[in-house]
């Protein structure tokens, strides 16, 4: 296992002790009064012993149940972001209304703002929105409109609902080329067989073809049989190879680096006309300084998810040199995505499902 694995589990299980005083404590002053103080405790007894025996089942992979501890942290962080927010609000207003009405208040509004907050969050997950990016490049190019769609993670919360939805989108931009930068399976093919998607993906189509590569949830042992279902449905892989496409631009599509024989993004363009518009399909916005002096023209990543949920977006900041959005860095213009689906459970807090659309034009049309 990764180090970086080792490092969140570690910050996991140190949130999990943090979020579960957090939500105790809530949970002593929204059940004030009608409960005895023995119950309490034997309810904080129960919600550490319950919620730390599924974290390390997990990370032990003893009885692994990632989705189950992901909702479980998420839920407790959302608790504690709204026990922050009531906290200051208390603060605020106990000076000008009476003790036992605000907290009367506060106690009812506390499950409506939970519920909100997982509302919005869900619907942050199915409800894409439509990003347009505008950029001129210094070759000559006739226009072009390119759909990018990452981290679909197709499976048991995310199929054939979302592809049509994303069919009718790339429809609707009108795009040229569609380009999906990796995870488009949700690590096996399983649920894509089991839900029948492939012809729901198959609707993705455009003028000059539909192109992926694979992302690291693609090569979890599984990538021989996501290769080929993707393929299946009209797609075309790039694994560490290119294409020249209408003889106008060059598509250079990597592998997730979790596969260690993967080439250097410099050796591939040894293999390809540089003259052309060079558009490289790298699934991790890992190597963008490296790629910045490299004759790149554009570079669509995904991966990071911005972070998909509140305040990890904060994390992947750090990590990354652009973790989300678009930069140009020298002649290069970077373009990384926060996903069209989701990792684990379906909820964004701080992001939201999207679809990039970037219109491309050359110093010569």
């Amino acid at each position: 296992m990764e180090l970086r694995h080792y490092i969140t589990f570690t910050v996991a299980v140190i949130a999990l002790q943090l979020f579960l005083y957090c939500f105790n404590r809530t949970l002593y002053w929204l059940l004030s009064g009608k409960i005895s103080h023995k119950v309490r405790r034997v309810i904080a007894i129960f919600t550490y012993f319950s919620a730390n025996a599924i974290i390390f089942l997990t990370i032990l992979r003893i009885q692994p149940m990632f989705r189950l501890s992901a909702l479980i942290l998420v839920i407790l962080l959302f608790a504690a972001l709204i026990s922050a927010v009531f906290a200051v609000i208390f603060r605020l207003l106990k000076s000008r209304i009476s003790i036992e009405k605000l907290n009367r208040t506060l106690r009812i509004a506390y499950p409506v703002a939970l519920c909100a907050l997982l509302g919005l969050s869900v619907y942050n997950a199915y409800t894409p929105k439509v990003i347009h990016h505008q950029i001129t490049l210094d070759k000559p190019l006739a226009p072009l409109r390119i759909g990018v769609a990452s981290d679909l993670h197709l499976g048991r919360f995310f199929g054939n609902a979302e592809l049509d939805r994303l069919a009718e989108i790339m429809h609707a931009e009108h795009v040229d080329v569609i380009l999906l930068p990796g995870d488009i399976m949700d690590d096996n093919v399983d649920e894509y067989l089991a839900q029948k998607m492939q012809p729901h993906l198959a609707k993705l189509r455009a003028p000059l073809g539909v192109y992926a590569t694979l992302g690291n949830h693609d090569f979890f042992g599984y990538q021989r049989e996501i290769t080929q279902e993707i393929r299946k449905a009209g797609i075309r892989v790039l694994s560490d190879e290119s294409a020249v496409i209408a003889d106008r631009f060059v598509l250079i599509g990597r592998n997730d680096d979790l596969f260690a024989q993967r080439p250097t993004t410099a050796q591939l363009l040894k293999q390809v006309n540089t003259a052309l518009p060079i558009f490289l399909l790298d699934h991790r916005p890992t190597e963008i300084l490296e790629h910045a002096n490299l004759p790149i023209d554009i570079q669509v990543s995904g991966h990071t998810h911005k972070g998909q949920i509140f305040p990890a977006n904060l994390i992947t900041r750090m990590l990354y040199r652009l973790d989300y959005g678009y930069e140009k860095i020298n002649r290069s213009h970077f373009f990384v995505t926060s996903g069209y689906g989701f990792w684990g459970i379906p909820l964004r807090l701080g992001s939201q499902s999207e679809v990039v659309i970037i219109d491309v034009k050359g110093t010569q049309q």
